[in-house]
């Protein structure tokens, strides 16, 4: 179990921004701000006893309760598939594998730019929607550390918003290697290494109604530069996007905050908006790679 605090959740954000001001990037204004902010949240009786327990959820599980609601609005979406397409555009029409293919997302974005289409993943319930989405799609159930597909298989591999949930990068990098024909590309996008480390991980609510988490691990920059060099693929591009955090309208009262804030920890920072600029505002939310196979 984890042991999730909101109050937690704030002083972490509080302290970000502090930190900052060490490099010289904000005044004492701002520095007065924070310390009294922080005083402030201490004296919340809301915040005092809204702490909970959250279950890690593991991949397969999470998965199944997330495929109803999956395609629903997520900004992630916007960010990397404007990337990832712009990429594809670039490359010669083939045989594509979406890799955790999840709903058919990427599936039906190469499948428009002309791919023939192989899609794997662990979830039943996601390929069920993902072979609707691509009904000229073949979709298998799979593992990326084993993957269903003969040795030089495809062109292009693309995996999304996956490989947070492996725990070790090197053997799913040598499962892409293994299936791509040589000269082959891989695209991979995934949640920001920093964006990891700050709580961003998929929130589920379970059946029985109480808050989990899927299980997420936290891969640095090096971390994918090392796999992938390992397993003989060289680096074409890399992009950080960011998603713009929108100002809040309307504060938030710590009880309308704390109602959703199991599910849902990063509304939370309504509360502290200018904290959370201060310590996010210019964190990638993504990390997107291009790699290619040596010929």
């Amino acid at each position: 179990m984890i042991y999730e605090h909101p109050l937690a959740y704030l002083l972490g954000i509080e302290g970000a921004a502090l930190l900052r001001s060490f490099t010289g990037r904000f005044d004492r204004d701002f520095v007065d701000s924070r310390i009294a902010e922080i005083r402030r949240l201490l004296g919340d009786e809301a915040l005092a006893e809204a702490a909970v327990e959250v279950a890690r959820v593991d991949t397969a599980e999470g998965y199944r309760i997330w495929s109803g609601s999956y395609d629903g609005p997520n900004g992630l979406f916007d960010l990397d598939e404007p990337v990832i397409g712009g990429i594809v555009d670039t490359l010669p029409v083939g045989v594509a594998l979406d890799a955790a293919c999840g709903t058919g997302r990427m599936a039906g974005l190469l499948a428009e730019r002309g791919h023939r289409v192989l899609g794997v993943d662990g979830s039943p319930d996601m390929l069920a929607r993902a072979r609707a989405r691509a009904p000229l799609g073949r979709f298998l159930l799979g593992d990326l550390r084993d993957l269903p597909v003969p040795d030089d298989a495809v062109d292009l591999v693309v995996c999304s918003l996956a490989l947070t949930h492996v725990p070790a990068l090197g053997p799913v990098m040598t499962e892409f290697a293994r299936v791509l024909r040589p000269g082959g590309h891989l695209l991979i996008s995934d949640m920001h290494p920093e964006g990891v480390r700050r709580g961003f991980v998929p929130p589920v609510r379970r059946a029985d109604g109480t808050p989990g988490r899927i299980s997420t691990y936290q891969h640095s920059i090096g971390d994918y530069l090392r796999a992938a060099l390992s397993a003989g693929l060289q680096v074409r591009r890399c992009e950080e996007p960011k998603a713009e955090r929108a100002r809040p309208t309307w504060a938030p009262s710590t009880a309308e905050a704390v109602r959703m804030w199991d599910l849902w920890p990063w509304c939370l920072t309504d509360l502290v908006p200018e904290a959370a600029e201060a310590a996010d505002g210019d964190v990638p939310t993504m990390v997107v790679w291009h790699f290619q196979l040596s010929a």
